[in-house]
């Protein structure tokens, strides 16, 4: 049988800034248990020898009892004195089982306060020792971590100065950059302005001549058709069907010429539609990209 471990402490060693080894510790408990376990069985092994101890001097004495009664004088002086040895031996062995029972459970309900309390012990001062350690690292984090964010926050500063930096000279050169095309978009309206005004001007005039010109036509078919008029009066019979084709020649160029002049100011009007739809359309898309209200046409 292993012998009991010492009820005054384990004797751990410890290692410096953490506390005791856990593998002796773990030994510790395990010869702990053991020895806590054969202090049971012995208990267990004494209580049944009583027992049957007791089972035996209860057989006995059953024994004794129906037999007729007995004296000591009835037996030799030999038999009462084995009789009597074997009474106090079984007495004996009973008290000395019961004694060896009862210092053995509270030697064992010691030798287990003893080593719960030593336990609670070592698990407190691991507990505390864990504490310190947990405390030191959240300690170290916290530096670790002010040291981080301080250096996040210095990068954070310099990357913003920089990106200040870089958005003040995109600006910058986005300013430029637009003053430049506004000064070329100004030139390029005040251009394109110039050249529709010399166009609407050439159209006008244009007008004005196919205007000039339907009437001039217009005019001479009406006076050949009032020529022909006063010949068909003052001719004579004969030249009655001469004027009358006159009439019919005067009439068909009179139409010929209303539709055609019709024709050239129905045209001329489309035309001087399309150049003016075309003429907002530059104006909307000069004042789309400069930003001004298009000037009305």
């Amino acid at each position: 049988m292993t012998a009991p471990m010492s009820p005054h402490g384990p004797g751990f060693a410890t290692v410096r800034g953490r506390g005791y080894r856990t593998d002796e510790v773990d030994r510790y408990l395990a010869r702990l248990s053991g020895s806590r376990d054969e202090a049971w069985e012995r208990v267990a092994r004494l209580t049944v020898l009583a027992k049957r101890m007791e089972a035996e001097a209860e057989r006995l004495r059953e024994a004794v009892a129906a037999l007729a009664p007995q004296t000591y004088d009835e037996l030799s002086e030999r038999a009462r004195r084995i009789l009597l040895l074997v009474e106090e031996e079984a007495d004996s062995v009973r008290r000395d089982a019961r004694a060896d029972a009862v210092d053995a459970m509270g030697a064992a309900e010691a030798y287990a306060d003893r080593v719960a309390e030593l336990a609670r012990q070592d698990a407190e001062a691991v507990r505390e020792q864990t504490e310190v350690r947990a405390r030191q690292g959240l300690l170290r984090a916290g530096r670790e971590a002010d040291a981080v964010r301080a250096e996040a926050g210095d990068e954070a500063a310099e990357w913003r100065g920089q990106a200040q930096a870089a958005l003040t000279e995109m600006r910058r050169r986005s300013d430029a950059l637009l003053a430049d095309r506004e000064q070329d978009h100004v030139e390029r309206w005040d251009a394109a302005e110039r050249e529709l005004a010399a166009r609407e001007a050439d159209m006008e005039a244009r007008h004005a001549e196919l205007e000039r010109y339907a009437e001039v036509r217009l005019a001479e078919a009406r006076r050949g058709y009032a020529e022909a008029e006063e010949s068909a009066r003052h001719g004579q019979e004969d030249a009655e069907a001469r004027a009358a084709e006159l009439l019919a020649e005067a009439r068909v160029q009179e139409e010929r010429t209303g539709r055609e002049t019709e024709r050239i100011l129905r045209e001329h009007g489309e035309a001087q539609d399309e150049m003016r739809a075309h003429m907002n359309h530059v104006r909307s898309s000069l004042a789309a990209l400069t930003g001004r209200a298009p000037a009305e046409g």
